[in-house]
């Protein structure tokens, strides 16, 4: 009787161990960063200890596992061992004893050992990763159990090693003719330009989607509260750089909702108090990146800066959003007519007319125009770049199968560019 009682006792120690490993797992796993980065700036012994483990969490889970899967063996054992006693075999109920073995230990199990805690470790992960932090690291610590860890661990990272080396590399080409070999039937032209877009997205500097510095309307610090109110009131944007004396030193930008309490202030109110810091960022920074810092830092504009510390431009979360879903109209966008459509080959665009824009419009992939176009973003900013010189009018540049002619320049721009699409296909022989 007392074998029954001491492994009935047994059973029961190892399912809450097995409950405790499981949720442990869970608990550890299911930390966002947010919860990492309190468990670092804790002192209590366990927090500690937390951290020590998710530094290394190929070894936290091999021990996680190893002690699981002991713990589980033997609650088995065990079980099958006091069913032998309280239950002995015989050849008519070998049925019965099948199933309550398989089916009520395994039940009892998932139950106890997996589910439940599981679920409880989800909700209260902080504190179940504290509480289990000791007993993991002088388990990961103890022989046999250490060595099965490292084991385990550096035949997993061989594993990977193998697994990398016989990794297919994918260039966004690729994946783009992929897209277009198996689009549906059923694929919108809209639904096909939005994942296209999504396979450039990791690709696109913040240079090739800003607005260039030609291209924003900025205000000078020393500005009258009057002239703000007017060019807020006419221009209906929500936000407005503020720079000191040139563009170059932007130091702020000012948030149209921070001003509407005082709009019936004098014209001497102090309305650059209201500034707000802005958020800088190179321009050969990746789009993607810039939406993690939009997200994280909740704003919707930075300032473009080049290799000098100069200000270049400005992006948007607008201007990062089109580059999946396309343009974004709102009540205040105006159809600027950027360009004209002579004919079915020949175009004349403003020299000021980003190369993005540019290529999207004509609808080719703009890699002959990338090659030659240097630190230029602007259809006539290419042309100079190229030619080293502004271009007199009727002056060209060929590139692939186009042909850009200066339409109109001055001393300081290329005002308006023809583009002649040239048809390069030669006649078929018999």
């Amino acid at each position: 009787m007392s074998g029954i009682v001491i492994s009935i006792l047994l059973i029961l120690i190892l399912l809450v161990c097995s409950a405790l490993i499981s949720g442990s797992e869970v608990a550890y796993y299911s930390l966002s960063p947010a919860q990492k980065d309190q468990l670092k700036h804790e002192q209590a012994s366990g927090a500690i200890l937390a951290k020590k483990l998710l530094d290394r969490p190929q070894e936290l889970l091999a021990t996680i596992l190893i002690a699981n899967n002991f713990i589980n063996v033997g609650i088995v054992i065990l079980s099958s061992s006091l069913l032998s006693q309280l239950y002995p075999p015989t050849p008519e109920n070998e049925t019965i004893r099948f199933i309550l073995e398989i089916f009520l230990i395994t039940f009892v199990i998932l139950l106890i050992g997996e589910v439940i805690p599981k679920v409880y470790a989800t909700k209260n992960s902080i504190p179940f990763a504290k509480f289990m932090a000791r007993p993991l690291y002088v388990f990961s610590k103890l022989p046999p159990f250490s060595w099965l860890k490292i084991f385990l661990t550096h035949g997993t990272n061989i594993i990977n090693k193998y697994a990398k080396k016989r990794a297919i590399k994918i260039s966004s080409d690729e994946l783009e003719q992929a897209l277009a070999l198996t689009k549906e039937d059923n694929t919108t032209i809209e639904e096909q330009r939005i994942l296209e877009g999504i396979i450039k997205f990791g690709n696109t500097d913040v240079k090739q989607i800003m607005r260039s510095r030609m291209e924003v309307e900025a205000f000078e610090e020393s500005s009258t509260f009057k002239e703000i109110l007017e060019f807020i009131l006419d221009a209906g944007y929500s936000r407005i750089p503020i720079y000191r004396k040139t563009f170059d030193e932007v130091v702020g930008i000012l948030y149209i909702k921070d001003l509407l309490p005082y709009f019936d202030e004098a014209d001497d109110f102090q309305w650059n108090k209201l500034i707000r810091k802005p958020f800088y960022v190179p321009e050969n920074k990746k789009i993607d990146d810039l939406l993690k810092d939009f997200q994280t830092k909740k704003m919707h504009m930075a300032v473009v800066i080049d290799e000098y510390g100069g200000a270049n431009g400005i992006a948007t979360l607008e201007d990062v959003l089109e580059e999946i879903i396309g343009d974004i109209t709102d009540e205040f966008d105006e159809d600027d007519i950027i360009f004209q459509q002579q004919n079915e080959n020949e175009y004349v665009f403003e020299g000021r007319t980003s190369l993005i824009d540019f290529y999207k419009i004509l609808d080719i992939d703009g890699k002959e125009f990338d090659l030659i176009k240097g630190d230029s973003d602007s259809l006539g900013g290419l042309m100079i770049e190229n030619a080293g010189r502004i271009l007199r009018n009727k002056e060209f540049l060929k590139v692939g199968q186009f042909k850009l002619v200066v339409e109109s320049s001055d001393k300081k721009r290329i005002k308006s560019i023809k583009v002649i699409r040239e048809d390069h296909e030669k006649p078929k022989q018999d």
